[in-house]
Order: structure tokens, then C-alpha cells, then sequence
């Protein structure tokens, strides 16, 4: 008995490792040192970044895009006591050409007058006197509405900027005069206005806000002229066109205004009340007019009339819900807060936490900016986002730049580390080029892998073991298990998962097995699963033990011991192999082996007793009656050899699956079948359902198999039926279930099956005679064979039988093309 050599001595650190220690501890300090450092320069860099391009106050077109994408996102809150008095194509169609005579006009607003609105806006220019009566007309419905808003628009006779205002009798006898000047940014789009614009001195409200001004009182000139703002001080001379306070407009999806045709209230097909007491603007919005412009929220309209546009900023002014853009320095200081918390991160979180922190942040700045939106004012987040998006790539390319450092230092200390394994020799190829980069980490995953190999090399061998495989300590506590061992003992994951392995007890695991029953020992020998872990049993279980589980599986349990460099047991290797196959075919063979002496050799016995016989003249036959009865043997022995083969062949992998119609196969097998049955005055009859066409009931099979399966079960039928008796072949399709099925059934009159014989019917060399039926020859594999044809076409097989009633099979196979793609 050998004993256990003493564990060595720990060695004291040597002055190599004191130096690899130090080198490490002072590479750790350095490769701190040059991240803070190049954290630093990146983060004061991109800082300043964001402070210029925030200090922009909006990036160009690409800022102009984000404010339209989150305006029309925001639904506004509609107001009711808006109505737009639209000349509409319906109103050119029934009034005629633009320009319309200023009497229709008059007209228009003698009807609205009877409704009293709060004010009405005429978006019509009338800068020049038309010929008749029409400026009369209009000049004293205007005095009698004395609502009503006329537009001031800006010219240019050649001289300069000029305002152009309506004629004289007009202007003096309308409420207000307004601009309706828009403010066009850089791509075209309308999004904001300037409430007040003038020249010379005198000034003129929004269009819009001129009809919130209220009328002058009784007594009061008809119209005092506006207030004038201070001008601009950067405006350097009252000739020049002036205007102050821009607003932004948070605009309306077009249609959130109430619309009538014009000539509709013209005709007084619109009750007055709708009117009274609300804001009327009348505008065109007819296509050919060409007064649209396109806003945030136009969409792929294109265009909104600038009627629909007045209606919005007036809504704007009237809820007091305008957007206010915040100035440069809020701008840039609101961009740099992301990008700072960006750099802490980057600088704090793992490269993949990092990413996400940056695409966070800049989701969260577009949130902020449309949040901001909704609240009336307007931060641009471009800035914030273009600094953030190429912030990580900037801090990566740093982190990698000191990753190559850190791995070619890493690299020359890992390639001391002993060799543990064999390697196989890597030429180098001068054709292939590789950067600093790629070279370095292809260094230091050779280096690396040679730490992991021992482990990875274990664990794959175990895993790749064919057979289910648990590694325990000395007691049995499961330490490693490979995926068959899991997949056999762990339960299929359900609400609470399955229990892990490691950690259980290997013998409580084997404990669920049945009948434990050592190779090569007696049968009487008592055995318990804890000899399976006793070094004493090693030799006398070397060829394991055989149990059987909780589905009948036939495994062979088997456990060698490990040991340590020193030869100290450190624990067990504990494999269970499923043998139900090598079971399956002893049993097979068993059963083959009785077939063989009994089944097959009795016909062969009985043609060498007849010829014995026919050699002696006393005990000689006659010639007839000699050939007849070895015929008859010679016929029983190919028919039990055929049997066979044929159950074999079934039982094979080469099926010849061939398209057919099921009704082809049938009428094949009565065809076969119809001598015997004649010979027994036994009528044969299909009964098949014909409602498609040609093709009716479609199967992919093996039509020998197939066939000779439907030969055997009328076979049956007309042996175990009664002379002059009826076999009725029924065939059907059944579309109810998914994939549409199949279905023949074989009906006899026959003697019937007993009831503890049925049990048996699909057993190999099983007979199921009655009692005072006829007794037929047969060795029990024709139903064995019909099972397994019909079962390898992915069909079922079923029967009803009682004794005295008859018998009726019922196969069920699924409609061709499922049957094909399955198979």
C-alpha cells in the first residue's frame, strides 16, 4: 500500500515575482494616470464643442426639420370661436372669376353684421378703387359691420419697401388695418411672424391681432392710429421697413378650424347664430390662388392658406400660447449638461454601459427639446446630440489606443506563463498584413488561452461525452454535469424552472431508477447505490449496473474514481448509458431465434418425415397426394419467410414515398384479395366518397408497403369470417381536423376479437383465436407489419371488434403534400 506524499513547503515570493508585482502595480497606476489624462483633454474639448455649436442657437436645416417633426406631433387644443369663411373652388364655380365685384363683398358682410361677430378679417387686398359703385357699397357695409379687419400688405414701386393700404374710403371706414406679412425661414417654411411692422414712423399690428384690438368707443375717432413700438436700435433710419416681437406659431393640423364656402353664408344658407360673438376670417383657400405656404405641420399637403394660417396665429394670441426660442446662452449651456454626463459615464461605466448612456442621453436631449416644445419654449438639441454621437467614438479610439499599449505590456509578461498543454505550431504568413492593433490582440489571446485551456478542455470533454456524465467530490455532491446529464435528470422548464445539478446528490438522483441490477452478478445479490461510490466495489461493478426508469429506458449506470497528482481520491466520474436499443434487439433476437426453431423448422421437419415416408414402399403416399402436402409445407415456410422480411423491411429507414391516390391502393388490394375471398363466396364491397375530382384522396406512401398492409387486414378479414359473409372497404376524407386526413376503414362480420385478447392484437407472434372458430395458419406478424407501415407514415391505426359482431380496422393517413414535407 503506497502512501501519500507530504504537500510541499509554500514557497516564499521569489525576487522575479517581487519584480513582476511591482512592474504590474506600476503599469495599473500608469494606465490610470492616461485615462484621467486623455478623459480630461476629451472632455474640455468636446465641452467647448458644444458651447459653440449651442451658442448657434439651432443648426440650420437640421434643427428646422426636428421643431417640425415634434410640432405636428403636439395636438393643439381647438377653438371653436374661430370660423374661416372660405373662397373655395365651390365659391369661384358659383360666383365666377376672381376678382369678385366689392358689392359681393358688401354683401358678405351686411350678412355677418346680422350675426354681431366678435370681428371679422377681410384677407382681400384693395389697394386700388374699382370702377362702378363697389368701393361705395363696401365703404358702408363696412361702416355699419365696424368689425371688420382690412390686410396691409408691403410693395415695391422701385423706390424701396412701401406699405401698401387699402383705399382711402376703406381703410377709414374698416375697424383695423393689420400686416399679414410671414416670416419665411431659410428653407421656405413659415413658422413664425413678426406681430408688429411699419415704416416712416407709423406701425401696424399682426393681422390676427389687429382683430383683438378692440373697436373704438362711441364718439371716438372711427380708427385711432396703433401705438408705435421703439424701434430697433439697430435700424438705422425710419425709411427703413421695421418690425419687432417675432413670435413663433404653434400651428394647428390643417382642418382644426371650423370652414364655411363663402358664397354659402352669401346665399344665407348659414344660420346667423352660428357667427355671433366668434372671430370671422375670410380668405381664399381655392388651389389656383396661389396665397399658401408652406408650415411645420403642412405635411404632405404642402401648403396651408394663409387664411388657415391668420386663424392660427390668432388662436396663439388669443389662449396666449406662443413659443418662445431660448436665447444663445441657454442654448450652449443646456447642450454642454449632457455631454458632461456622457463624459462621467464613459469615464465611470464599462465600454457597452457607456454606449447605452450615450444613446440614452441623446434620446433624452430630443425628449427634453419636444417636452420643451409642448411647454412654450424651444431649445434646439442638435448641438447636444452631433457632440454626443461623436463623443463615443472619440473616447473609444483613446480607450483603444491605450488598449494596444496595455496589451503588447501585457502580452511579453503572459508569454512566460508555462505551456500547461500541447499546442500546435502557427507559422507566421509573410503575405498576410496586419496592423499594430490586430497583431497585439492575436498575441494576447494566445497568451490568455493557454491560462483557459485546462479548464476549457475539461469542460468540453465532458460535454462532448456521448453519454449523460456527472462529476462528484468523495460523497457524491455533483460538481459538474454535462448537457445530456442535464437534459435527462433536469425537469423541462416550466413556471419554476428545473432544479440545477451542482450541488445535488448524485444518489439521491440515482435513487429514481428501478430494479438496480449489477452486470455479471447474480441475481440474488443485494446491492445498494452507495457501493457505486466505494473503492472497495470498484472492480466487482467495473461492468456496471443495469436499472431501468420511469419510462421503461434500459440504462447501464457505471462510476470510476478520480485521483490527484499524489494519488489521493478527489472524487467520482458517474456516467449512465441508454442500452434500450441493445436491449430491444436481444429481445428481437430472442424472439427470432424461437421463430426459427419452432415456426420455420416445423414445415421443414414435416417435408423430411414425408420423404422417409415415401422411401418405403408400405408407408408411401400417393404421388398426388406426396407433391400436394410438400407444396402445402414449402408454401407455409416461404410465406412465414416473406412475412418476415417484409415486417423487416418496414422496420427499415428506405421507404420509397411515391404520390398516390389512396383509392388506387385500395382497389389494388381487393383485386389481390378477390380469388381468396370468391373461393369463400365472401363479397368484397367499396364504399368511397367521391367529391373533388381525380385526385380526391392524395398520400405520399411507399405503395408496396401501403398495399401489402391493406392486403394483410382483408386477408384477415376473410380468414376470420364466415363463409357467404360481407368485407365492406370504406373510405372518407376528413377535412375537420389540420392537416385533412385519410381515413379507410375494413369492416367484417367475422367471429370477432375477445376482449383480453385485444390487448395483444400488435404484439409480435401474437394469435388471437376463438375457441370455436376455424383455426387458420399464421405466426402473429401480419398486424405487427400494418402497424409499423402505417405508423412510419406518420398515420394511426385503430380497431373496434367484439366477439360475435365482427372486427373493423380504421386507418388514418394525412393528405399529400403534409405527408411528404414530414416524411
Amino acid at each position: 500500500m503506497s502512501t501519500a506524499l507530504p504537500n510541499p513547503a509554500p514557497a516564499h515570493p521569489s525576487g522575479v515575482a517581487r519584480r513582476s508585482w511591482r512592474n504590474r502595480l506600476s503599469l495599473s497606476r500608469l494606465t490610470r494616470r492616461m485615462a484621467l489624462r486623455d478623459w480630461l483633454s476629451l472632455a474640455i474639448a468636446l465641452v467647448l464643442l458644444a458651447l459653440a455649436l449651442g451658442w448657434q442657437n439651432g443648426l440650420g436645416r437640421l434643427d428646422q426639420a426636428l421643431y417640425d417633426k415634434f410640432l405636428s406631433a403636439i395636438d393643439q387644443p381647438r377653438r371653436d370661436d374661430i370660423i374661416l369663411i372660405a373662397i373655395d373652388d365651390f365659391s369661384l364655380q358659383q360666383l365666377g372669376r376672381w376678382p369678385w365685384p366689392r358689392a359681393t363683398h358688401a354683401r358678405l358682410l351686411d350678412r355677418l353684421s346680422q350675426a354681431q361677430p366678435k370681428a371679422v378679417g377681410l384677407d382681400v387686398i384693395l389697394v386700388e378703387p374699382e370702377a362702378g359703385g363697389g368701393d361705395e357699397a363696401l365703404r358702408a357695409a363696412l361702416s355699419r359691420n365696424a368689425a371688420t379687419v382690412l390686410p396691409v400688405v408691403v410693395t415695391n414701386p422701385g423706390t424701396g419697401l412701401a406699405a401698401g393700404l387699402p383705399i382711402a374710403p376703406l381703410a377709414g371706414a374698416a375697424r383695423n388695418l393689420g400686416h399679414i406679412n410671414l416670416e419665411h425661414d431659410s428653407d421656405g417654411v413659415v413658422r413664425s411672424v413678426f406681430l408688429h411692422e411699419g415704416i416712416n414712423g407709423r406701425w401696424w399690428p399682426y393681422f390676427a391681432l389687429a382683430l383683438t384690438i378692440p373697436a373704438p368707443a362711441a364718439g371716438a375717432p372711427s380708427r385711432p392710429a396703433p401705438a408705435a413700438p421703439a424701434p430697433p436700435a439697430n435700424l438705422a433710419s425710419a425709411q427703413t421697413w421695421q418690425r419687432t416681437d417675432q413670435r413663433y406659431v404653434p400651428f394647428a393640423a390643417s382642418g382644426q378650424f371650423a370652414s364655411v364656402p363663402y358664397v354659402s353664408v352669401l346665399r344665407g344658407e348659414v344660420a346667423p347664430e352660428f357667427f355671433r360673438g366668434k372671430y370671422i376670417l375670410i380668405g381664399a383657400t381655392a388651389l389656383g390662388m396661389s396665397d399658401s405656404y408652406p408650415t411645420p405641420v403642412s405635411g404632405t399637403a404642402g401648403a396651408m392658406p394663409g387664411v388657415e394660417i391668420h386663424a392660427n396665429i390668432l388662436a396663439s394670441l388669443l389662449s396666449d400660447n406662443t413659443i418662445r426660442v431660448a436665447s444663445a446662452w441657454q442654448t450652449a449651456t443646456l447642450s454642454t449638461l449632457p455631454v458632461l454626463l456622457a463624459l462621467i459615464g464613459y469615464l465611470l461605466l464599462s465600454p457597452r454601459l457607456a454606449l447605452l448612456i450615450a444613446a440614452s442621453l441623446s434620446g433624452l436631449t430630443l425628449l427634453a427639446s419636444y417636452l420643451g416644445l409642448r411647454a412654450g419654449i424651444w431649445v434646439a438639441p442638435s448641438a447636444a446630440t452631433i457632440v454626443l454621437i461623436l463623443s463615443y467614438p472619440l473616447w473609444s479610439w483613446r480607450r483603444l489606443e491605450a488598449a494596444i499599449t496595455y496589451l503588447g505590456q501585457e502580452f511579453i509578461r503572459l508569454d512566460h506563463e508555462p505551456h500547461l498543454l500541447p499546442e500546435a505550431v502557427v507559422r507566421a504568413r509573410p503575405d498576410l498584413i496586419e496592423d499594430v492593433l490586430e497583431r497585439r490582440i492575436n498575441a494576447m489571446k494566445t497568451a490568455a488561452r493557454r491560462v483557459r485551456d485546462l479548464r476549457r478542455f475539461v469542460s468540453n470533454s465532458l460535454d462532448n461525452l456521448p453519454d449523460a456524465t456527472l462529476v462528484t467530490t468523495v460523497d457524491g455532491q455533483v460538481l459538474l454535469a454535462n448537457r445530456h446529464a442535464v437534459a435527462y435528470f433536469v425537469a423541462p422548464p416550466g413556471p419554476a424552472g428545473g432544479a440545477p445539478l451542482v450541488g445535488a446528490s448524485v444518489l439521491e438522483l440515482l435513487s429514481r431508477l428501478q430494479a438496480p441490477q449489477p452486470i455479471d452478478l447474480p441475481a440474488n445479490v443485494h446491492f445498494q447505490w452507495t457501493s457505486l461510490l466505494d473503492l472497495a466495489y470498484v472492480d466487482t461493478l467495473g461492468n456496471g449496473v443495469g436499472v431501468v426508469d420511469g419510462q421503461g429506458r434500459d440504462l447501464l449506470v457505471k462510476s470510476a474514481p478520480c485521483y490527484s497528482a499524489a494519488h489521493l481520491l478527489t472524487g467520482w466520474i458517474v456516467s449512465l448509458t441508454d442500452i434500450s436499443t441493445i436491449r430491444a434487439a436481444e429481445r428481437s433476437r430472442d424472439e427470432t431465434l424461437r421463430f426459427l426453431s419452432h415456426d420455420m423448422r416445423a414445415p421443414q421437419a414435416s417435408i423430411l418425415a414425408l420423404l422417409e415416408l415415401q422411401e418405403e414402399p408400405a408407408s408411401a403416399l400417393p404421388q398426388t397426394e406426396f407433391f400436394g402436402r410438400i407444396e402445402k409445407a414449402s408454401r407455409r415456410t416461404l410465406g412465414l419467410a416473406d412475412n418476415f422480411v417484409q415486417l423487416a423491411r418496414a422496420e427499415s429507414h428506405e421507404y420509397r414515398l411515391d404520390e398516390v391516390d389512396f383509392r388506387d391502393l385500395l382497389f389494388d388490394a381487393t383485386d389481390e384479395m378477390w380469388s381468396l375471398a370468391k373461393s369463400r363466396r365472401i363479397e368484397i364491397v367499396t364504399e368511397i366518397v367521391t367529391e373533388i375530382g381525380e385526385d380526391d384522396y392524395p398520400v405520399c406512401v411507399d405503395r408496396g408497403l401501403m398495399t401489402r398492409a391493406l392486403t394483410n387486414l382483408l386477408s384477415n378479414a376473410i380468414n376470420y369470417s364466415p363463409d357467404g359473409s360481407r368485407i365492406v372497404c370504406s373510405l372518407t376524407l376528413d377535412a375537420a381536423v389540420q392537416p385533412a386526413a385519410v381515413v379507410c376503414r375494413i369492416r367484417d362480420a367475422g367471429y370477432g376479437i375477445a376482449l383480453e385478447d385485444q390487448k395483444k392484437l400488435f404484439q409480435r407472434f401474437a394469435r388471437v383465436d376463438l375457441p370455436d372458430q376455424p383455426r387458420h395458419e399464421g405466426i402473429g406478424l401480419g398486424l405487427v407489419f400494418v402497424k409499423t407501415v402505417v405508423e412510419r407514415h406518420y398515420g394511426r391505426i385503430g380497431f373496434v371488434s367484439a366477439p360475435g359482431e365482427g372486427t373493423c380496422f380504421t386507418l388514418t393517413l394525412p393528405c399529400h403534400p403534409v405527408t411528404a414535407a414530414a416524411v
